[in-house]
């Protein structure tokens, strides 16, 4: 395993500190705030930890406030129910005594039963043949104020390659649909809880940002405030985070300062394995 992803897999390992809470460390990946992903991949860890032979099958949370990532954050978990087939639990995380995400996650026992999926979408390139954001970071940074060109540029645990690949410097007006190709750097574990924690943690990047599409903005635009109010992900099938995922997304809508965003994610082969949702506040400063 790569160093780079030892430590993001290290950041999901919580501290079991009893009475099913947990705590985590928080990372500095250059943003003001603790990213959204990390929070949602240690509250989905946090409540996997008090469910045993079940892995979880949707994730619906809430974004309160902001988190400092200069700060641990601490995980209470509580155990709504147990049933036969479904386990439900509730997580809240807190910073200084103060909720910033609530969730709701479901998990279930292994069964078999009807299947069917969308097909996966055309892609106009194979991973292997397209730069990733960190390639794309270095042949920008030369654009970027100076406090961003090592946010841009430094190794990255998730590895993301953009199929249609935009500058957030200079953006112009395009649909509202992005496709970009993810994956772990380096070999994981066959934990199929870290892997589904590891898909929640990536599945925030870049995806705010395709509701700015069609409005020739980026979150790097002058006056604009953007933030991910709220976060739903549904995990289809297995999958592994060490081989690369088509994370396909679309924003059907966006009015009321908030834009709306949906993503799925197919295994190279065309298999569907997780669904996504998101709302996010996306509102130019007056």
């Amino acid at each position: 395993m790569r160093e780079v992803t030892r430590k993001l897999v290290d950041l999901l390992d919580l501290s079991p500190m009893g009475d099913d809470h947990f705590q985590g460390d928080s990372e500095d990946l250059g943003f003001p705030h603790v990213f959204g992903g990390q929070v949602l991949g240690q509250a989905l860890m946090a409540a996997s930890r008090t469910v045993e032979d079940r892995l979880c099958h949707s994730l619906h949370a809430y974004f309160l406030r902001p988190g400092n990532h200069s700060m641990p954050i601490d995980y209470e978990v509580q155990r709504v129910r147990d049933g036969g087939t479904f386990s439900v639990r509730r997580v809240i995380a807190r910073q200084d005594g103060r909720e910033i995400l609530t969730g709701s996650m479901s998990f279930q026992a292994e069964e078999q039963g009807f299947e069917h999926q969308l097909d996966m979408p055309a892609v106009q390139q194979a991973p292997e043949e397209l730069k990733s954001e960190q390639e794309w970071g270095k042949l920008l940074a030369e654009q970027a104020p100076e406090k961003l060109r090592e946010m841009m540029t430094r190794e990255r645990p998730i590895e993301i390659r953009p199929v249609n690949p935009g500058n957030p410097f200079k953006p112009e007006k395009e649909p509202p649909h992005r496709q970009n190709w993810f994956r772990a750097l380096g070999p994981l574990p066959d934990d199929p809880v870290l892997h589904r924690c590891l898909l929640t943690y990536a599945s925030d990047f870049t995806f705010l940002g395709t509701s700015l599409a069609p409005h020739g903005r980026s979150f790097l635009s002058r006056n604009m405030q953007v933030a991910s109010l709220d976060h739903a992900i549904w995990f289809h099938r297995d999958f592994r985070m060490d081989e690369w995922l088509l994370y396909d997304k679309d924003s059907p809508s966006a009015a009321g300062g908030r834009g709306f965003n949906r993503g799925n994610f197919f295994t190279q082969d065309g298999r569907l394995v997780a669904s996504t949702t998101q709302e996010a506040l996306i509102r130019e400063r007056q």
